[in-house]
């Protein structure tokens, strides 16, 4: 028996980590073969295997600090053990608590909860879900039209904590069932080669062009994005590499931090993964998986071509240099590390498209193909300790991500399951067409708005989640498709990422560059143009997200908002005359927002 000491403590804490972690990667990959299992057991399951990452493998302050965590991750566990083996009885109370003990269950779950999200993301998006359930419990004295007549509490807290709505509903389905799985592949293939792969690629294509350095941080970032969805992961990732690269060539250090910053926000618009969202869409839309990569595919695309021109217009002005030959990776070592995703990514495509599988089957066997490559190194060298080593780091590395994504979304939760319940989102939806007098295009700038808003405060797909709970219901009835919405929504959320005050890839990025964090953010709004807009331009040229079904006429609008947004790019960055960038400016809106392409 292992005595535990001072000495070994990191190695038993290792141990018990990696051991949680085999349970929660085995958990979320049984549920893609097991047929049927119930929410009110599969969902519990799933926060309980995420508590201890929250409340106990954490660096605790000190030993109150430890052991509150310690008592917490019990209670949560204790009660999320008590839903899952009454699942049965519990769905015959249709969401209404019987007794006290029940009573009390639920008071500290919702607690649970909120120090949950409070614990992995800090205060912004717990006060926002506390604020909207005390709206719930207290709403009724609440005058005018924002009021509500009241619920009962055994019924509003019931069906938040012991229903298939709030904790159990289908956003946190899509967390167990789908999002877990992806967050899976991408922590086998992070663990491999290839992210050497991504910037092997990147630096092979755009290496030896002007400023060189720089677009291979727009495509490494667009590559790596479409794998993490995080755009906070995808700086610190790419940005390690790219940032001192850039710096070593002379370019200035905020425009360095700022391409980085951008083209790394770009990651969560990016298929096949968009973070959560594109799944947390998927459930909310009722539409296949594909069709959501079919119908953000161009307008990623856009966003990126927009970074792109604005690299190379300030390369111009700045006569930045190409990335040496001798940085150019040899054909031996590219072609190895790009099968460390190619190959996954291949698998993956083909078994969603050609095999007509669903999302999580794909997964699960790119999931199996990537991990059977991490035996082989860049070098082509086989290990099979390298490869238990690797395993194990992505195993871990997985399970510390679900545990994060299951606390946003249980959060999440809360706002969502209150606003059905008191008919809050309908409310709102009255005030934002009565404020847009039935106009879309200003109820287009008021939800965009809300977004950047909602955005500053809360991760993007959360911000996405409530904003769209209310506002698209008002943009569906002023005659947008919902589909349409929900990317809108899912764009403008992100734009806290790169916009004043908060800017979180920003702040990263002017950190790894030691850059002033105010021009990195003005820099990285020049070059994020096409985050601002490109969500517009396709609501003015609606043929742009119809790639699955009018593939034609889709390219063709990418094709006239690429133009404006060329044109864009130069007013805002090039070194030209001011009438010159004025008149740039003018015609690229013109060609964006006149004769439109498509029709909804």
């Amino acid at each position: 028996m292992l005595e535990i000491t001072e000495t070994n403590k990191p190695r038993v804490r290792g141990q018990i980590a990696l051991g949680l972690a085999i349970i929660s990667v085995a958990f979320h990959l049984y549920l893609i073969f097991s047929g049927l299992i119930p929410n009110l057991i599969s969902r519990p399951i799933h926060m309980a295997l995420a508590l201890p990452w929250i409340f106990v493998l954490v660096q605790h302050r000190n030993f109150t600090s430890k052991m509150i965590g310690y008592a917490i991750c019990t209670v949560g566990l204790v009660i999320c053990a008590y839903i899952a083996l009454n699942e049965t009885a519990l769905g015959d109370q249709y969401g209404y608590l019987n007794s006290d003990w029940q009573m009390i269950m639920a008071f500290a779950l919702i607690v649970i909860v909120l120090e949950m999200a409070r614990r992995a993301i800090n205060w912004p998006l717990p006060a926002v879900a506390l604020l909207v359930l005390l709206y719930g419990l207290f709403g009724e004295y609440i005058p005018g039209e924002f009021g509500h007549p009241g619920l009962p509490v055994p019924s509003l807290i019931g069906n938040l904590t012991i229903a298939e709505a709030g904790f159990w509903g289908p956003l946190t389905g899509v967390s167990v069932n789908v999002v877990a799985v992806f967050v899976i592949l991408g922590a086998v293939l992070n663990a491999g080669e290839a992210g050497q792969g991504f910037m092997n690629l990147a630096i092979a294509v755009a290496g030896r062009l002007r400023a060189g350095a720089a677009k291979v941080s727009v495509l490494s970032s667009a590559l790596f994005g479409s794998l993490s969805g995080s755009a906070s992961a995808n700086v610190a990732s790419t940005g390690a590499i790219t940032l001192p690269a850039m710096k070593r060539l002379g370019y200035p250090a905020p425009f360095a931090a700022a391409v980085e910053a951008v083209a790394s926000s770009g990651g969560q618009i990016m298929p096949p993964l968009m973070g959560a969202g594109a799944f947390v869409m998927v459930e909310l839309l009722g539409v296949p998986y594909t069709d959501i990569m079919a119908a953000a595919l161009l307008p990623s695309i856009l966003f990126f071509f927009a970074v792109w021109v604005g690299v190379d217009g300030f390369a111009k002005r700045a006569d930045l240099r190409p990335m040496d030959a001798s940085e150019q990776p040899d054909r031996k070592t590219l072609i190895i590390t790009v099968s460390f995703f190619a190959v996954p990514f291949a698998v993956l495509l083909e078994r969603l498209f050609n095999g007509g599988y669903t999302p999580q089957y794909a997964s699960a066997v790119a999931i199996l193909v990537a991990a059977l490559m991490l035996v082989i190194n860049a070098s082509g060298h086989v290990s099979v300790k390298r490869w238990i080593q690797r395993l194990s780091d992505a195993t871990v590395n997985a399970a510390e991500q679900i545990a994060t994504i299951a606390a946003i979304i249980l959060c999440a939760g809360i706002v969502v399951g209150v606003l059905q319940m008191t008919g809050l989102g309908v409310k709102v939806t009255s005030a934002i067409i009565s404020l847009s007098g039935g106009q879309l295009w200003a109820a287009l700038l008021l939800t965009a708005l809300s977004c950047l808003i909602l955005g500053m405060e809360v991760p993007t797909t959360a911000a996405y989640v409530i904003c769209v709970s209310v506002t698209g219901p008002a943009l569906q009835e002023l005659g947008l498709p919902l589909i349409y919405a929900h990317l809108f929504v899912f764009w403008f959320a992100l734009l806290s990422t790169i916009t004043p005050p908060v800017c979180g890839t920003v702040f990263i990025a002017a950190g790894m560059a030691s850059a002033p964090w105010l021009r990195v953010a003005w820099m990285a709004m020049r070059l994020g143009i096409g985050l601002y807009l490109v969500p517009l331009a396709f609501i003015a040229n609606p043929a742009l997200i119809q790639l699955g079904t009018n593939p034609a006429l889709a390219v063709l609008a990418m094709v006239k908002i690429g133009g404006g947004l060329w044109l864009l790019s130069i007013a805002v960055i090039a070194d030209r005359p001011v009438w010159q960038r004025i008149a740039a400016g003018i015609i690229g809106l013109a060609v964006i927002f006149t004769v439109p392409i498509g029709a909804y």
